[in-house]
């Protein structure tokens, strides 16, 4: 696009639009130092967090910000009230029931909520399956067996 710029004849519009070009090449060679210092700045501190997946190097700064030392939470229910990710109790009379949390620290949810979408995203756990869909996968697995001539072990699961 600069070269284009650069042929056409320099009027205001043509300045400002490469003025502008220029400063986004600054602006993403600062973004691409940043992440690498970033990423050298969590794995020096939080290796393993980085090993997660979904978890790159912004998100685990974001969390190693955001949670600061980890020492200030005595348990694993304090840090999840106070990232926002520990379900309320709204039970009324018979109904038993939970919600989610609005308050707690809104930066340290979002980032372990990106973690959670990428990571469900990635490695989709398999979908439960139903007792009428369980009789159709027990069928099939049935005439599959018996088609190559062995049957499988019988299931133990109700």
């Amino acid at each position: 696009m600069s070269r284009q710029l650069a042929r056409r004849e320099q009027t205001t519009q043509v300045r400002i639009a490469r003025d502008l070009i220029a400063r986004c090449r600054s602006l993403n060679r600062s973004i691409v130092e940043l992440e690498r210092e970033l990423q050298e700045r969590t794995t020096t501190i939080a290796p393993r967090l980085l090993a997660l997946p979904g978890c790159g190097p912004l998100s685990a700064a974001k969390l190693l910000c955001e949670i600061g030392p980890i020492d200030r939470f005595r348990t694993d229910a304090q840090l999840a009230r106070h990232a926002g990710v520990a379900p309320l109790d709204a039970s009324s009379g018979k109904h038993q029931r939970h919600r989610l949390d609005r308050g707690g620290n809104r930066q340290l949810n979002c980032a372990l909520h990106r973690i959670a979408v990428t990571q469900g995203r990635v490695h989709a756990p398999r979908a439960p399956i139903s007792s009428g869909n369980r009789r159709k996968a027990k069928a099939a697995v049935k005439r599959s067996a018996a088609s190559s001539g062995s049957l499988p072990a019988p299931s133990t699961q109700p």
